[in-house]
């Protein structure tokens, strides 16, 4: 197996797993309200809220890492693909 292609593989299943996240964030999302307006007898939806922001908090690190890392693994197999091709140019000359 090349690093080439364990590269990759790392770089898919990482990528996999933020976009995953990614969806998972956005359904959360869809049952977030901007504001509430709320009786004393509609508790239950602030409790609702507070789980949805709970959760987004606890989900948002994990984004950022997960994309920062996806993204510095995309340029090091560019990098390594483009000096593949020029070490393989110059020992054909």
């Amino acid at each position: 197996m090349s690093p080439m292609f364990g590269l990759l593989v790392a770089w898919g299943i990482l990528t996999g797993i933020l976009v995953i996240l990614l969806i998972y964030k956005s359904t959360l999302t869809m049952h977030e309200d901007d504001s509430i307006f709320l009786n004393e007898s509609e508790s239950q939806m602030h409790k609702d809220q507070v789980e949805v922001l709970a959760k987004m908090r606890k989900i948002q690190p994990f984004v950022k890492v997960l994309g920062a890392l996806s993204g510095a693994m995309i340029l090091v197999i560019a990098g390594l693909f483009i000096y593949q091709g020029l070490s393989a140019a110059t020992t054909l000359q």
